[in-house]
Parts: structure tokens; sequence; C-alpha cells
């Protein structure tokens, strides 16, 4: 949701700081993958923004991205999402010698290194921010690093 995660902050004392934002219900939702290079053991950060709750397929074309810009095997470690699931038998039966999954055991998010990459933007980096105009605010503001 883009309603703005609030977190305690500094003020002068008795000025309580206000957060002005409005009731809004919509969202975006981040797909995401953290590689590994093991010959260079480099670590790379793939996502994609979606503006609605992400399907099997929005997850399937995620992959399939990746796999253009990821070379030889891969092994994906996923949760037990359900659009998870469905989308990776289909995938296993159009890449069978590229791909391999590996799946976290039920609710175990601390395993999972995109939980924490989304935990920090969404309790660290964007806290507190309001955007005005939805997705494009909130992504500016991240990838500028203020």
């Amino acid at each position: 949701m883009l309603q703005p995660t609030v977190r305690r902050t500094w003020a002068p004392r008795g000025q309580t700081p206000i957060l002005r934002s409005y009731d809004r219900r919509d969202r975006i939702t981040a797909v995401s993958a953290v590689t590994l290079s093991p010959r260079r053991r480099r670590l790379g950060l793939h996502f994609d923004l979606l503006d609605h709750n992400m399907k099997a397929e929005d997850f399937e074309l995620f992959i399939v991205r990746l796999l253009r810009r990821v070379r030889g095997r891969v092994t994906i470690v996923l949760d037990r999402l359900g659009a998870h699931r469905s989308a990776a038998t289909r995938l296993l039966a159009r890449y069978p010698k590229r791909l391999r999954f590996e799946w976290l055991p039920p609710y175990s998010p601390q395993l999972n290194p995109t939980e924490h990459v989304w935990g920090y933007t969404k309790h660290g980096r964007l806290a507190g921010d309001s955007p005005a105009n939805g997705t494009s605010a909130a992504v500016a503001r991240l990838m500028s690093g203020a």
C-alpha cells in the first residue's frame, strides 16, 4: 500500500511532527531476485515494480526476463507463494536444463534475502514518506539515495 509507514523520529520537545497524507488504496508490488555470480562472487539485484497484486503470469515473465540477463544454469530459491508454485511448474517444462528450484520452509522470511531488501526500503528509506503521485515519486526517492 502507498500509505506511509509511520516510524519514530526526532523533533524538538513539544513539537510533534505531523505526517500529512491522504487515504490511499493503491499499491506497488515488487518482485525481485538477488543474484550471486559464482565466478566473480558479485551480488546483483533485479526487480520489477507492478501496480497490481502479482499473479503467476507476472512472476513467470519476471523469471524469463531474468534468464535473458543471467547466463548458464540458474537455481532459484523461492518461498511457497501460490503464484510461485504454479509458475515454477510451467517454467520447468519450458526450461528444464536451465532452471532448478529450491523451496524455503513454510513462513521463513528471515531466510529470504529479498525480504531484507524490501524491509529496509519500506521501513528505512521510505519510512514516513507520502508520495503524492504514487509509483514514480516513491521510486525516484528510492533510486536517488535521498
